[in-house]
């Protein structure tokens, strides 16, 4: 059953750079700042004067796989991409880490991919049965495989019609000899924007914290349908296809992209600040003080506190170096981490009425273990509120949110949640709260103004193909379970 996979989808990060001296270098750097969007495995392919590829990837984070600092010297060239992947168990494999490198005759190709493909499955089995070989189970390597069945077509003609024959978010970056080129979906779902160096040279990355990190100057965002092509006479742009919609996914304002990126023209942290204030006044709570869940809750405890004009103080200490909890591939580990991650501050929170402002409830694991520790620590009372609305429904556009058994908020109403967390009261920002937060500017009349905001509704901005059969019924059922919330 559908709603029974685990492991659907993948959040990453990826990185690029176009003659540049030190391409390696600055890649390592531009993706250490995209280290928050995958910690499993990463991985870089240069391409040198001479046209030879390298590639260096492995299991864990970046500088695990770079420990030994002549694996990035041995990159050599003047262009690179570069992945930072999360994954899911079971497919932890070096085999799926990225970026891929194909060796054909007529030229190598490497390929990073940020995103999930809706049909890959049924794309794949009609690739193999035309005699196909896959190396890994990721949807990535399906791209490859349909521009190579079109060899009588030149290369850009192929791409173009590949990408319409592929569903889903999507943001690609294919390095060639002589030239990087990007790639976005028809709903812009996973975010990309471009920068350029002192040099004049050209990077390409999922965030623009990366473009900062290396010293880049902001030139735009990746638009839908857009293919971007950097060679060596500049930057040309280009669409595979003009039938697009704007539909940025909602999660990275709410939670995984960084607080200092721009993504559409809309700061991280403005647009978190704003949820906190919308939730502020749309639940209220007769409290002391306001504490934020570290770290990427804190913009929106710090907007609630100024909305409510109740202190903002530091209430929970998170350990810097433990990861992300939700990627633990089980519920005891899960718990577990979420004890070593975070610490109550007793001399803060003790006999104190204290509302605790996260920004989303996925599993409820982290939720009832914060509470606990809260409790433990002498609150008195303890109200959460959540800066985003009811998590319901699974993402297919390539965030891993679990399977809709684990989503809590699928299963229980509010007043359930409120009682299984263990708190006063529990109150979650609207969908309309949301959208006006994030108030993406160059949404033009795109629906919920240029938002994914399908995992709260259960209304996908796109047909769900290979996940379709059986499934939207039961979305439809599952929204109605909860309409009087």
């Amino acid at each position: 059953m559908l709603n029974e996979i685990k492991g659907l989808n993948e959040e990453c990060g990826i990185f690029g750079v176009f003659n540049s001296p030190h391409a390696n270098q600055l890649t390592y750097i531009g993706l250490h700042a995209l280290q928050h969007r995958g910690q499993e495995g990463a991985g870089i392919v240069t391409v040198d004067d001479d046209h030879h590829f390298y590639q260096h990837r492995d299991r864990g984070l970046l500088s695990e796989v770079f420990k030994d600092s002549n694996d990035l010297h041995r990159l050599e060239g003047e262009t690179a991409i570069g992945h930072v992947r999360y994954g899911t168990s079971g497919n932890n494999s070096i085999a799926n880490v990225q970026p891929f490198l194909f060796k054909f005759n007529d030229g190598d190709l490497a390929l990073a991919h940020n995103g999930n493909l809706t049909n890959a499955q049924s794309l794949k089995a009609q690739l193999e049965n035309k005699g196909a070989v896959f190396q890994s189970n990721s949807d990535s390597e399906v791209l490859i495989h349909l521009i190579r069945q079109k060899h009588s077509m030149p290369f850009m003609d192929a791409l173009k019609q590949s990408l319409n024959e592929i569903h889903g978010g999507f943001a690609f970056l294919i390095l060639k000899r002589d030239a990087l080129i990007a790639a976005l979906d028809p709903n812009g779902i996973r975010p990309l924007c471009v920068g350029q160096l002192s040099n004049g040279a050209y990077v390409v990355a999922s965030e623009t914290c990366a473009l900062d990190a290396v010293g880049a100057t902001f030139v735009r965002d990746v638009q839908p349908g857009e293919l971007i092509v950097i060679d060596h006479d500049g930057m040309h742009i280009d669409h595979y296809t003009t039938e697009t919609q704007l539909a940025i996914c909602s999660m990275e304002y709410i939670y995984f992209a960084r607080p200092d990126s721009n993504i559409h023209g809309v700061n991280v942290h403005r647009a978190r600040k704003r949820m906190g204030m919308q939730l502020a006044k749309e639940q209220p709570a007769d409290a002391d003080m306001v504490i934020g869940v570290p770290n990427s809750s804190l913009s929106a405890a710090s907007g609630y506190a100024e909305a409510a004009h109740l202190p903002y103080e530091m209430g929970l200490i998170k350990n810097q170096y433990v990861a992300r909890t939700f990627i633990e591939p089980t519920q005891e580990l899960r718990e577990q981490s979420v004890r070593m991650k975070l610490s109550a501050v007793s001399g803060v929170v003790k006999d104190k009425r204290i509302v605790v402002i996260d920004d989303s409830i996925v599993r409820g694991t982290t939720s009832i273990q914060l509470v606990k520790l809260l409790r433990n620590a002498g609150a008195r009372k303890v109200h959460l509120r959540i800066a985003s609305p009811p998590f319901r429904f699974p993402c297919f556009y390539g965030i891993d949110v679990s399977t809709r058994a684990e989503l809590m908020a699928a299963n229980h109403s509010i007043q359930e949640m409120q009682r299984l967390i263990n708190v006063d009261s529990l109150g979650f920002l609207s969908v309309q709260g949301l959208i006006d937060s994030i108030a993406v500017p160059d949404a033009g009349t795109a629906p919920n103004r240029g938002l994914t905001v399908a995992y709260f509704t259960g209304k996908y901005p796109t047909p769900l193909y290979d996940y379709e059969a059986g499934y939207l019924k039961s979305l439809k059922q599952q929204r109605g379970m909860f309409d009087e919330d």
